[in-house]
């Protein structure tokens, strides 16, 4: 998986837009992790109405947040749109921890010769050794939400780790003695927008 962007430059979806181009930064953000590539278009409606439920997907399996130890997991946005303002644009809806590639980067192109993406949204899951998990998991994401992970980890045969790494105590502040209840709180709001949401993009998806 590593060695698919070795040699490129990935950028953080942070306000300062962080580019990842040694070596050591992207094997530290890619090695022995599921990754998503997610193929889009501002332009496509459907994956406008995709996003928030990407985006709630991903939140709970990274976020300390809603989950004591992040998944060894990324997301990766392959832009197909057609201008860089509406590459950005769309880049403003998802979460801050997604990674890019740069508008101008004609690799964009060519991960979607090499995964035959016809159709958008598309996610493409790969295995940490680089190997195709899903073709498209879009469908899956709607319908079972986070349990897609479990199965995937699963068929991947990753290993779980028992602590977070670096990366995750990034800008995180003390928890307070509160915590817990605004989890509660945090988790019963999302989960019933969840259900809307999925439920809704689970009639748009089945065809």
């Amino acid at each position: 998986m590593v060695d698919l962007f070795l040699n490129r430059v990935l950028i953080e979806n942070n306000w300062d837009q962080d580019e990842l181009n040694t070596e050591r930064e992207i094997t530290g953000i890619l090695e022995n992790r599921i990754v998503m590539l997610f193929f889009a278009s501002a332009e496509c409606e459907k994956c406008l109405e995709f996003v928030p439920v990407l985006n709630d997907f991903f939140k709970r399996l990274k976020d300390p947040a809603y989950i004591e130890y992040p998944k060894l997991l990324a997301l990766i946005y392959i832009s197909l749109d057609q201008s860089e303002e509406k590459q950005e644009n769309f880049l403003k809806e998802l979460h801050k921890k997604v990674l890019f590639l740069a508008f101008e980067d004609p690799y964009r192109k060519e991960l979607q010769t090499m995964f035959k993406v016809k159709d958008v949204p598309t996610i493409v899951v790969l295995r940490p050794d680089g190997s195709v998990l899903s073709p498209n998991a879009v469908r899956d994401i709607c319908r079972f939400g986070c349990d897609c992970f479990q199965n995937w980890q699963e068929s991947a045969e990753l290993v779980e780790r028992s602590f977070m790494l670096n990366e995750e105590f990034d800008n995180l502040n003390l928890r307070s003695a509160t915590d817990p209840v605004r989890r509660l709180k945090y988790k019963t709001e999302d989960d019933k927008r969840k259900k809307r949401w999925w439920k809704h993009l689970g009639e748009i998806f089945l065809f």
